[in-house]
């Protein structure tokens, strides 16, 4: 998925300098969420030590993202959802919360679908488990947190057909809330096609709630929330850096313009 959402809060002329990296995760009650978020950050500043690295929540943890954006002032930041999918938190609340703020943002797209969300699934189902050469009998619910946007359901689907053709079985998206199927539900209706052996793949970025409430769904094997995988964290940068090339043949369009 390559739209990107482009918001601009000021007519001001730019200042110049990198633009921060602000990963937006959702928040959780667990502080096993809180942690990993903080992990896969230190990850990725490693992996770009220049790079200016922040975090924001939409809720429920410190820091908020207005809050976040605010200590930014009028600086230039290109927002990152930690989030696997298009919903409303991608679609409005942040967009809203950047737009609200001082700093000078860019929205990027979400993580998924993409090939490296692909690998750090099925590295984690590996971890946990998937053999190597599956038989005919197998086969993976993709576990995600569920939305009533059809578009974020789209992104869930087509993650699932990405992580099918990489294991060769079929792999059923179903979700914790908001959507059907439940894991339950695509449990039941992979082993009423012949698949015995049914694994569950944890379509989240941290523990959680929703993730440990799937695990306990697994009828087999169950993988880890992706959390500080090396993937996410190469995909937050990519997503960082498809963003700025977007602006900027965006900007060079608009000065060829006669």
């Amino acid at each position: 998925m390559t739209v990107t959402t482009v918001t601009s809060n000021r007519t001001a002329p730019a200042t110049g300098g990198t633009p921060a990296l602000v990963v937006v995760a959702h928040g959780s009650r667990d502080p096993r969420a809180l942690s990993t978020v903080r992990a896969l950050l230190d990850r990725v500043r490693a992996l770009r030590p220049a790079l200016p690295v922040h975090l924001g929540h939409v809720e429920l943890n410190e820091p908020l993202l207005p809050d976040t954006l605010a200590a930014l002032g009028d600086a230039a930041a290109v927002l990152v959802p930690l989030l696997l999918g298009r919903g409303y938190h991608v679609k409005r609340d942040i967009p809203e919360m950047a737009a609200l703020s001082p700093a000078r943002t860019r929205v990027a797209a979400p993580l998924g679908p993409h090939p490296l969300l692909v690998d750090a699934l099925h590295a984690r189902l590996t971890e946990a488990g998937w053999p190597t050469h599956p038989d005919p009998d197998h086969a993976v619910v993709l576990a995600s947190a569920g939305s009533r946007d059809p578009e974020s359901r789209a992104d869930t689907a087509r993650t699932a057909a990405l992580l099918a053709a990489r294991l060769g079985v079929p792999v059923v998206p179903a979700y914790a809330s908001a959507a059907t199927p439940t894991v339950p539900e695509a449990v039941r209706s992979l082993r009423a096609r012949g698949h015995r052996h049914v694994a569950v793949a944890s379509c989240f970025t941290a523990p959680g709630r929703f993730a440990t409430q799937c695990a306990t769904q697994a009828p087999w094997i169950t993988s880890a929330p992706l959390g500080t995988h090396p993937s996410m964290a190469h995909l937050l940068l990519h997503r960082y850096d498809e963003t700025l090339m977007t602006d900027g043949a965006m900007k060079r369009r608009a000065l060829a313009t006669p």
